[in-house]
């Protein structure tokens, strides 16, 4: 089965080698290449945590797309937003290698709907490619999850019908508002990274956590359409290969070809 991660990280940062080991892999493409052959992953999307400057963000175009990531890069050193900043994000979007833009409003303590992101929504809909927006639970207790609850997804997306929007993992944990948002937005799908972290014991997983478990499976079916549903891992923080069957264990086996390929393909016209 064709499987595309429509989420994962290649960070920079001294301890990524070290988060990888932690899950049995390293931080390397090449590391990454061999993994995706042996697990049929054809291709991922990179959600960028480097610069603004497109030579940042360097790829193996056979392997890789990526979403210039407006985190700590949408402000500068003093606090303010940075000159030039819907430029900066275009020069990105005209690159074929850029298959969307990724938000952080979290870790930005900025609420979607705040108009310095106005320019980024209309450049996303005129090349056509999506907003992802992380939602949910933060990695840093300085973050602030009230910016980043699938409900400041929904004003955005309501307010924007013309532009693509990606709720990224699935807003864990306020599961049933991530259903709502998508139940309601024809324009937003999700993704399904970043649900486990480091290496699991799948059976004892299911058994010990059977009543999240049961919420997720829930939720995702209370939404009601598998075609708005994305594969992602999330990756370096999991195992790749007990990622792809814990999302097997989720999604009803007649909709994985959908989940796992099609629609992260379709989304961010991977051409895959």
């Amino acid at each position: 089965m064709k499987i595309i991660d429509a989420h994962l990280h290649l960070f920079q940062d001294p301890d990524a080698e070290k988060m990888a080991q932690g899950t049995g892999h390293h931080n390397s493409v090449e590391h990454l290449r061999q993994a995706y052959g042996e697990l049929e992953i054809v291709h991922g999307v990179i959600m960028g945590n480097r610069s603004l400057n497109p030579e940042d963000h360097r790829y193996p175009p056979d392997l890789f797309h990526y979403c210039i990531g407006l985190d700590s890069s949408l402000m500068n050193s003093g606090g303010a937003m940075v000159p030039d900043l819907a430029e900066k994000v275009e020069a990105n979007l005209r690159r074929e290698t850029c298959c969307g833009v990724k938000l952080y409003p979290g870790y930005n303590k900025i609420w979607l709907s705040d108009p310095l992101y106005e320019p980024v929504y209309e450049l996303a809909a005129r090349y056509e490619k999506p907003v992802a927006v992380h939602m949910g639970l933060t990695s840093f207790p300085q973050a602030h999850l009230k910016y980043c609850h699938p409900l400041a997804l929904d004003e955005v997306a309501a307010d924007h019908p013309g532009t693509q929007f990606v709720l990224c993992h699935f807003g864990n944990p306020f599961l049933e508002s991530a259903a709502a948002v998508l139940a309601k937005n024809p324009n937003v799908s999700a993704d399904l990274s970043g649900f486990l972290e480091g290496r699991v014991n799948l059976a004892r997983y299911l058994t010990e956590q059977a009543g999240y478990v049961s919420l997720l499976r829930t939720w995702l079916m209370a939404s009601g359409d598998w075609s708005r549903f994305l594969f992602g891992t999330d990756w370096p923080i999991v195992n790749l290969g007990e990622y792809v069957e814990f999302i097997k264990n989720l999604v009803p086996e007649r909709h994985w070809a959908a989940v796992f390929h099609e629609n992260a393909n379709r989304v961010y016209h991977l051409g895959q």
